[in-house]
């Protein structure tokens, strides 16, 4: 399909209010029990040199921002290959608002953006599809990241190998098993019960084979390769802040990875809380103090994750009101 003017775009379906209530409650209850818990810590915690390195936070997020603009045109390159080259506006905006559900179990609530697809004709399988294999590159990124550094992250080997098992049976099961003859059967109107309730899996594993070419595999993998990377990267930038030279760019990328895998597996909304102590713990092992530990853990979630978050909630609201 050729680059087009496209129609209104599809809102999302606004979440009850009592399970954003309850969501975002359970969010507060635990910031205020990470205070109390480390509130000699936080105490500590001096503010003065981030202020002074006020630029390296800067470049920080522009290394965040180039990880989303890389993302962006490896979901391009998704949608095209299920046949659909749409603007890049339209991508860009539907891609980020993703982000505003990334605060999801397993960043699950990013597949909202396939309701912006269905009026263009694409299905909402191949859209699932696409955000499955993106979901098990980006794991798989952050395991060759996390390899770099292994010999220094002995106590989390195990959640790496969980990792590795994890993306190769996933793969595998994509590649071998016969997922449309499945979900073919699931469409039958005298299917079995647990048949029908499988057929929307099998729907989505059959349109993800389409992505499992040698050239869109490595393509994407190396794009999320430079992504994620450029994260870790930020991660060591605002480390310098407070001591130059105390983090390597490989042990930065080993840690940001890691603790990305334990939340990811803790399949927690956004990893929170898993993520933040497995970074905070990791960096403190590497010579930071406590409180050293807790605002760099603090600053990197925030470029990282709530700045995804906000560009997600602003993406939702321009595409309330586009018309590309």
């Amino acid at each position: 399909m050729s680059e087009q003017a496209l129609p209104d775009s599809v809102a999302p379906p606004a979440s009850p209010l009592w399970r954003r209530t309850l969501v975002y409650g359970v969010f507060a209850v635990f910031a205020v029990w990470c205070a109390m818990a480390f509130r000699k810590d936080i105490a500590q915690i001096d503010l003065r040199p981030v202020a002074e390195g006020w630029l390296l936070v800067l470049a920080a997020g522009a290394l965040s921002l180039f990880n989303y603009a890389l993302r962006v045109v490896r979901w391009q390159m998704y949608l095209r290959r299920l046949g659909h080259t749409l603007p890049w506006r339209f991508v860009s905006l539907t891609f980020m608002a993703g982000f505003a559900f990334t605060l999801s179990p397993g960043k699950l609530g990013e597949m909202v953006r396939a309701r912006y697809y269905q009026p263009h004709g694409i299905p909402l399988a191949s859209v699932t599809g696409a955000f499955f294999i993106e979901r098990l590159l980006d794991l798989v990124v952050m395991i060759l990241l996390a390899v770099v550094v292994l010999a220094e992250l002995q106590a989390y080997r195990q959640f790496l190998w969980v990792a590795v098992g994890l993306v190769g049976g996933l793969l595998a099961s994509v590649a071998l098993v016969p997922w449309a003859s499945v979900a073919e059967q699931g469409a039958r109107r005298d299917a079995a019960g647990l048949v029908k309730w499988v057929a929307p899996v099998a729907r989505m594993l059959a349109s993800a084979r389409m992505f499992l070419s040698p050239s869109i595999l490595l393509t994407g993998m190396l794009l999320g390769l430079a992504a994620w990377g450029a994260e870790a990267v930020g991660l060591k930038l605002i480390s310098d802040i407070l001591s130059p030279d105390k983090l390597t760019v490989p042990g930065a990328m080993g840690i940001y990875a890691i603790a990305i895998i334990v939340g990811a597996l803790s399949f927690l909304p956004g990893g929170l809380g898993s993520t933040e102590a497995v970074m905070a713990a990791l960096l403190y092992a590497h010579g930071f103090s406590t409180p050293q530990a807790i605002l760099l853990t603090l600053i990197c979630r925030v470029l990282t994750l709530w700045l995804a978050v906000l560009i997600g909630w602003a993406c939702v609201w321009l595409l309330r009101h586009e018309r590309a």
